[in-house]
């Protein structure tokens, strides 16, 4: 066995390498760029070598960078992770050649899965489904339409060596096919210095489903079951489970089956998932192979009981798999959230800064309900606009004791992501909220084209109904009223401890009033007292809050509630499943008052176009004193990997361009503005 290896990688994957390592005794090695200097991952290490600017393209992907920090610690053998080189075959054979272990498959494996085209063409001859489309490298924009055009719209335009939602954008037109040809283009060589793109028959109303499997040097290969992963945007992936909900145990078995003979077929060894997207009608299609670990894993290893990054490492030891495929069964049902730095609000724009507060629930294991959390940042660290903007993976597994495991997981998901707070960027935790309690997700009916068409417009909130509005109204007012008596005793208006707070108030939640009644117990630290909200059943609200803490935790009529709550103004912001409000409390009088005040008006930037996200100039397709009309294409603005297109929204004469190309922009900085 290695005693020590280097993590070539950061963030939440680097750090959940090394507690596995460390685990199994095995010193660990840190890489990281200037930017990295004080992250998460550098500190839980035992060693750290720097290799260079934060630009990736200047530091983690620079393989002779790697191999130094190799030789300047003694690592005998490399873990990449996932993204980065962790699929990059030349990666794996300079190791070779320098004597280090890639703690990962051949590089063979990695050429010929890694390459989408390629793949493609191995997978049909191991017999294995293969979605219609053309398997060959487009050359320009002219041949993308035509092909399209042949195969048929709706298709889907792919990077060959694409991967994580990047380098991919489906087209319904020649229109879209042209753009959306230059932009993955664009994007696959800046993500992957590699810009060939092919196109394949875009499935309608897919589902996402992927098999893990193991394999050793040893001729054993093995599979672990499947991930779902339908629940996507923008072809990132944002929710998983395992189990699927949909699969039946013949599917399950088929799909299983074929994943082992496309992995034995190219002479796999270590961790890798064969992806598939599946019909309404369980006909299931070869999508790729992840030649790597998957940034879902951890819900296979709930389900299993198995550590995959263990078995990856034991496997590059030389070691047999000791797992036989009757081993492996299905205990319970795990579901994972992908906590990003994105404002949801905002069309989940990247979101960069410090996070000023970082308070991940705590891991346990109570009563068959595990929830688990890999994070790779911890409070102070600093979001870049270099990296990927996943923050962390908030897991939840409900064990098989218990029916149904799924209903009982998604219930310890949505309680956990009630209590993980943030603050200092924005975060999509209300929109993954919003998700775990929609009725689609309940009732298993997913696709990838679900966020799409449950929130065509974008996301402005979850939807609530009366009694989840009764709830944060009713922890509202426990925070106000005891925020009112700790006032009052420091006035000198009560006697201390007598609890003499009058029983008729107004909460306000945004523009709604509601009328909350006290109808007996005591208002202090600890709360302990009777609502009714708007003349309704008395309720005992129970609550060790203290002013200043940021998550609410207490029992609302006998049952347990969590929130999280913020100081606003004279009053608070109460947030629950994905719903928030800004909150106040009034007399009656004073309420009424209140409700006639004036919105404050919104500041005119209809004749700017403002920068939406903090990110870099690629771009700027118009000219000054050019008239563009609705849709047309203004600027590209690349962040986090990603690029982003700003179209018109209306006709209109440009005035004046401030910004350049390879320019560096804030939110709201002014990229250009109109007649």
């Amino acid at each position: 066995m290695f005693k020590k290896i280097l993590i070539a990688n950061r963030g939440e994957i680097a750090c959940r390498v090394m507690k596995t390592a460390r685990r199994m005794g095995i010193t660990t090695v840190a890489v990281y760029s200037d930017a990295d200097r004080n992250a998460l991952h550098v500190e839980l290490a035992d060693e750290a070598v720097a290799i260079g600017p934060a630009p990736a393209g200047e530091s983690y992907l620079v393989i002779e960078a790697i191999i130094a920090a190799c030789k300047q610690s003694g690592a005998e053998a490399v873990h990449p992770g996932y993204g980065f080189l962790s699929e990059n075959a030349a990666f794996a054979e300079a190791l070779a050649a320098a004597g280090i272990v890639f703690i990962g498959p051949p590089a063979g494996a990695i050429t010929v899965m890694g390459d989408k085209i390629e793949s493609k063409t191995f997978a049909e001859k191991a017999g294995v489904n293969i979605v219609p489309g053309h398997i060959a490298v487009i050359a320009d924009a002219d041949e993308a339409a035509k092909i399209a055009g042949k195969i048929g719209y709706p298709v889907m335009i792919k990077a060959s060596a694409g991967g994580g939602g990047k380098g991919m954008r489906v087209a319904g037109n020649e229109a879209e096919a042209r753009e959306g040809f230059q932009l993955a283009t664009n994007e696959a060589k800046s993500s992957f210095g590699d810009d060939r793109i092919f196109i394949e028959k875009f499935i309608e109303e897919p589902r996402h489903i992927e098999i893990q499997v193991l394999a050793d040097a040893h001729s054993n290969v093995v599979h672990l079951n499947e991930r779902e992963c339908s629940i996507q945007r923008r072809n990132q992936k944002v929710i998983e489970e395992a189990p699927s909900a949909f699969l039946d145990a013949k599917t399950r078995a088929a799909m299983g089956a074929q994943a082992v003979a496309l992995a034995t077929a190219v002479d796999y060894r270590s961790a890798g998932t064969v992806e598939f997207i599946v019909d309404q009608d369980r006909n299931f299609y070869f999508l790729e192979m992840n030649t790597r670990l998957q940034v879902e894993h951890p819900v296979t290893e709930l389900i299993t009981g198995i550590d995959l990054v263990e078995q990856m490492i034991r496997i590059a030891a030389g070691e047999p798999l000791g797992l036989k495929q009757a081993d492996i069964g299905i205990d319970g049902w795990a579901i994972e959230a992908r906590v990003y730095a994105e404002d949801p609000y905002r069309g989940f724009l990247p979101s960069i800064g410090r996070l000023t507060h970082y308070r991940p629930p705590l891991e346990s294991t109570t009563e068959g309900i595990t929830v688990r959390t890999d994070t790779g940042v911890a409070e102070g660290s600093e979001i870049s606009m270099f990296y990927d903007p996943l923050i962390a993976k908030l897991c939840a597994h409900a064990d098989g004791s218990g029916l149904p495991a799924r209903e009982r997981a998604s219930a310890a998901l949505a309680d956990a992501l009630d209590g993980f707070t943030i603050d200092g960027i924005w975060h999509n935790i209300p929109f993954l909220s919003a998700l775990i309690d929609h009725p689609r997700w309940k009732d298993g009916r997913l696709s990838t084209a679900l966020i799409g068409q449950e929130y065509p417009d974008g996301f402005a909130g979850a939807d609530h109904s009366d009694a989840d509005q009764q709830i944060l109204a009713l922890i509202a007012a426990s925070v106000l009223l005891i925020e009112r008596d700790r006032l009052d005793r420091l006035s000198g208006r009560l006697a201390p401890h007598s609890g003499a707070l009058r029983p008729d108030w107004v909460v306000q939640l945004d523009e709604t009033l509601v009328e909350v009644k006290l109808a007996g117990g005591t208002v202090g630290v600890p709360f302990d007292a009777e609502l009714t909200v708007d003349g309704g059943d008395v309720r005992r609200v129970v609550t060790a809050w203290k002013p200043g803490e940021r998550r609410w935790q207490g029992l609302v009529g006998g049952h347990d509630v969590t929130g999280q709550i913020r100081r606003h103004g004279h009053g608070f912001h109460v947030s629950r499943r994905g719903a928030d409000f800004n909150a106040a409390l009034f007399t009656p009088a004073i309420g009424a008052l209140a409700s006639l005040m004036p919105a404050k008006a919104v500041a005119d930037t209809s004749k700017k176009l403002l920068c939406p996200m903090p990110g870099l100039v690629v771009s700027i397709a118009v000219s000054e004193g050019q008239t563009v009309e609705p849709g047309e294409t203004l600027a590209t603005v690349e962040a986090m990997k990603m690029e982003n297109v700003l179209r018109a929204e209306r006709e209109a004469t440009v005035e004046k361009i401030v910004v350049k190309p390879g320019d560096s922009l804030a939110v709201d900085d002014v990229i250009m503005e109109f007649k």
